[in-house]
């Protein structure tokens, strides 16, 4: 299957967001079977620290990454990877991810901005989080239970996405890693720290950038 056949398979509703409970495991994995694995950043490298450069150029360039993002999240059994994860200063996302209905959802989002929730909107969840980033530690972490997110997608048109539960806070988590900041740094000191030990002892199961 070409890259623009599996690209018109996903379509846009009424309202503007993005039809991605649709040929789920087809879209995934030819994207994947296009990509190649890439190894994983760990925190400390500098992509994961600054804001990402706006994606400017919807090509064959773009697609080639959003291929490889989608093989490096299968291989680290991920559920939503940014660019700077492997290392590329791109404002784009990926995902393959269930929501608290037991919905997948699988595609990827450009230049992602999280909408303002209105108060009756603003649930929070402090569920346990973790990072591919931050291999093998995990800590609880409030954030709304629903999610929307507005950007493009990978041919530059305007899209929306939303979520509920685990789903939104896929949404949320990748949006924050192309701003740079990880899940550990909305934590308490204490946390942070609790994280980063969790981290030092345990041992990820994919391939990792060492950090210089």
């Amino acid at each position: 299957m070409s890259q623009q056949e599996t690209d018109e398979r996903v379509g846009v509703d009424d309202e503007g967001f993005l039809v991605d409970t649709e040929d789920c495991e087809t879209r995934e994995a030819a994207h994947r079977e296009r990509g190649t694995s890439r190894p994983i950043t760990v925190v400390g490298n500098p992509v994961l620290h600054k804001e990402c450069r706006d994606v400017t150029e919807f090509g064959d360039e773009l697609a080639q990454l959003i291929d490889d993002m989608f093989a490096s999240q299968r291989t680290a059994e991920g559920v939503g990877l940014a660019a700077n994860q492997i290392g590329v200063d791109l404002k784009v996302f990926v995902y393959d991810c269930m929501d608290d209905d037991g919905v997948r959802h699988v595609g990827a989002i450009c230049n992602p901005v999280l909408e303002e929730l209105s108060p009756e909107q603003r649930h929070l969840d402090d569920s346990n989080e973790g990072c591919l980033s931050v291999p093998t530690a995990y800590a609880a972490l409030a954030r709304p239970d629903y999610a929307v997110v507005r950007g493009q997608d990978a041919r530059g048109n305007a899209v929306k996405v939303r979520g509920n539960g685990y789903f939104a806070r896929c949404l949320q988590h990748e949006t924050d890693h192309l701003y740079g900041y990880l899940y550990i740094d909305r934590l308490s000191k204490r946390d942070r720290k609790d994280a980063l030990r969790q981290m030092e002892e345990g041992t990820p199961r994919y391939e990792v950038v060492p950090n210089a």
